[in-house]
């Protein structure tokens, strides 16, 4: 089936299979590498991307249910210019990244938390973040990041 799908504000069109799931068509047809595949099972969150400004785990959604829509991914924070959206400069800074696998899925989770709780407490980011699993760091760093992007955005 075609579908059109918006990722960071680039109109895709292409013809995929009805089982292709969004992360497999913004990793091999869109070319946006940084959504990662880690459990294929919703577990892990390193597939989390912005579909129409909601955080969703890409290996849950088909892309034919994302016809239509606009797909943010972790390249598309940034701005034109290059500046790093705050929530990239916070992970930066706040060393919120060991290996780097789940970082991606993780700022948009941060992002998407930080829409609906501009001013999140610690407790508020762990509770949001639980659905996206971090092997290495502890989550200490990722949610001091998410804390000083929300001081950032204020």
């Amino acid at each position: 089936m075609k579908v059109t799908i918006t990722v960071n504000g680039e109109p895709i069109q292409e013809d995929v299979e009805d089982r292709t799931l969004l992360v497999h068509f913004l990793r091999d047809v869109a070319g946006r590498t940084a959504t990662n595949v880690g459990c294929d099972t919703t577990s892990c969150g390193a597939c989390t991307v912005l579909l129409d400004g909601e955080s969703v785990k890409s290996c849950t959604v088909l892309a034919a249910q994302a016809d239509g829509a606009a797909v943010t991914t972790a390249e598309g924070l940034a701005g034109p210019d290059g500046e790093l959206h705050p929530v990239q400069r916070a992970f930066h800074e706040e060393h919120g990244l060991q290996c780097g696998f789940c970082t991606p899925g993780m700022m948009m989770a941060a992002v998407s938390l930080l829409k609906e709780n501009s001013r999140p407490s610690e407790e508020e980011v762990r509770a949001g973040l639980e659905g996206n699993l971090c092997r290495c760091t502890g989550y200490h760093n990722i949610v001091r990041a998410v804390l000083a992007a929300a001081e950032e955005e204020k």
